[in-house]
């Protein structure tokens, strides 16, 4: 018969709540016994709890993000000189008081003097003043655009993604199709008839021929969401398409298509410029930076500070979009993390 161990008062056995039990030390056992915000059990007063930012809210790839966006300079920098922009393009008068418009030929190509910082252009026109009011309709056309894109794409390519099929087929040959057409091309033949000189002409053709790139991305990334188990476990469970394709895929497969989107951005800026440089965009008596640009190059030998100032605002605008959707986009990429 095997020596009976003495009792050791210091030792107990706690239940696993498997029908077995484990070796512990009574103060250990004590701490288990106790029950969820009980006095010294976990998540008491005085207890062991995490008391770090956030604690107790459920976290997600947007709250993660966020986190990471706020510590990204590059963030914090391109999303200053947006702001600072879109404020003036509400309200150039902030910072501009003359007119865009009033221009004194006795002027033409004179350099900076005081209240004119940046000189005057070939007819006379306060470039500074323009360059303030020019922001406006770059800022407008691209995030116009960008929004109709965004859109248009996500819903015809998130469709197809979702039903896939003979829906899936038309939608990707018909992609190809504006794939094929030359950005610039399409712009000098679609726009070279259009009379008005508002911004919309120039936003319908970039949604016309910008919504298959989102297309294909939106797509993409509802193909990938639609395996995922959670969406299998609500098709079980006998959710509806619309629910399970708004509730369940759409969040989770919004990420490629912002980001691409706030690249974008900059890129539909740059070409309204362009098309208004090539005169078939805004058209005067319209203020853009394209506008400016083009009045201004054939005497930059002259007057280039002329040029240098809207094409200068210009690039800085395009930057700026492109590097918040680059930090976007490593925010947003739980591969980089």
């Amino acid at each position: 018969m095997p020596e009976q161990q003495p009792y050791e008062p210091e030792r107990a056995v706690a239940g696993t709540g498997m029908g077995g039990g484990m070796d512990l030390a009574a103060s250990e056992a004590t701490a288990l016994e106790r029950a969820p915000g009980a006095p010294g059990g976990p998540g008491a007063p005085g207890g062991t709890q995490d008391t770090g930012p956030g604690a107790g809210r459920p976290r997600s790839l947007w709250s993660d993000a966020w986190r990471d966006l706020r510590r990204n300079p590059v963030f914090v920098l391109s999303a200053l000189v947006i702001l600072f922009l879109v404020v003036i393009a509400v309200r150039p008068s902030l910072i501009a008081s003359g007119n865009p418009l009033t221009c004194d030929l006795a002027r033409a190509q004179d350099g900076p003097a005081p209240g004119h910082p940046f000189g005057f252009d070939g007819q006379g026109c306060d470039v500074y003043t323009r360059t303030v009011y020019g922001a406006r309709a770059s800022v407008t056309v691209g995030v116009c655009a960008t929004l109709g894109v965004a859109l248009l794409g996500s819903v015809l390519g998130g469709l197809a993604g979702f039903f896939g099929g003979a829906w899936d087929a038309v939608l990707s040959r018909t992609t190809d199709i504006f794939f094929a057409i030359p950005v610039v091309l399409g712009g000098l033949v679609l726009l070279s008839v259009v009379t008005s000189n508002t911004v919309w002409p120039v936003v319908g053709f970039m949604v016309l021929l910008g919504w298959p790139q989102i297309s294909r991305i939106a797509r993409g990334s509802v193909i990938t969401a639609k395996q995922h188990d959670y969406v299998q476990a609500a098709r079980a469970l006998g959710a509806s398409p619309a629910r399970i394709l708004l509730r369940h895929i759409a969040p989770n497969a919004v990420a490629p298509v912002i980001v691409v989107a706030t690249i974008a951005l900059g890129t539909y800026i740059a070409l309204e410029a362009t098309l208004s440089y090539l005169g078939v965009g805004l058209k005067p008596p319209s203020v853009s930076w394209g506008i400016d640009i083009s009045a201004a190059s054939p005497y930059v030998r002259n007057a280039p500070h002329a040029l240098l100032w809207p094409a200068g605002a210009l690039a800085i605008t395009v930057l700026a979009f492109i590097m918040l959707g680059d930090a976007v986009r490593d925010a947003l990429d739980p591969k980089l993390r």
